[in-house]
């Protein structure tokens, strides 16, 4: 017969090692957590530096816009995006900046495939909600080239017809002091002519996210 203290023993080594089994296991789910999330900083980024010394850091997916995310960032490193600015200001909206001509009507040298539904890209799923940064275009679907624009409201009516390639994860405070710029009306009668120069230093693509 086995005694009191010899079974209450046996039921505490049980206990452990129940308690030793779960704890393992969610410490594998917990590290399969964190390689999820850590394979997204495999993302580029890049940071927008203005001219007031406001920054704004966005994560761009190339698994989404690939040609897009490219020449984006091609014509960051080359220095296309210093001293312009942005040129078109909706509060609510959007901001609208990286034309060369600095009114909406330059471009780079090259245009570049519009990664939309729309345009026969179905694998571009990314939605403009507040913070996402997306190409501008002309009524040509591949017309886009150098101008972008950040989603300052949810615009989500612009879902599938405009080339979603990336999205603010840091500096909202940046985006929203943009946003707040005075504007007057353009010919088109749009309230989004900034009475100011808002002027972006320096467009980076971030080391960390090169490697």
């Amino acid at each position: 017969m086995i005694k009191p203290y010899i079974k209450k023993t046996i039921l505490l080594v049980i206990v452990i090692l129940l308690m030793a089994v779960i704890i393992t296991a969610c410490s594998d789910k917990k590290t399969i957590e964190d390689a999820e999330v850590s394979s997204n900083t495999q993302n580029p980024k890049v940071e927008i530096e203005m001219q007031d010394g406001g920054k704004m850091v966005l994560e761009l997916y190339p698994e989404l816009a690939p040609k897009t995310v490219e020449n984006f960032i091609n014509l960051a490193k080359s220095g296309f995006y210093d001293g312009l600015k942005f040129h078109r200001i909706v509060k609510g909206f959007m901001i609208q900046g990286g034309d060369p001509n600095g009114d909406g009507t330059g471009g780079a040298d090259k245009n570049i495939k519009g990664e939309f539904a729309q345009n026969g890209f179905s694998k571009n799923t990314l939605k403009h909600t507040k913070g996402v940064i997306s190409m501008a275009r002309r009524p040509d679907p591949n017309s886009a080239s150098c101008q972008f624009f950040i989603v300052h409201g949810d615009a989500t009516f612009l879902d599938g017809q405009y080339a979603a390639f990336g999205m603010l994860i840091e500096g909202e405070e940046t985006l929203d002091k943009i946003a707040d710029t005075p504007v007057d009306k353009h010919p088109s009668g749009e309230m989004s002519i900034p009475k100011v120069d808002v002027v972006i230093k320096k467009i980076t693509v971030m080391e960390d996210s090169e490697k």
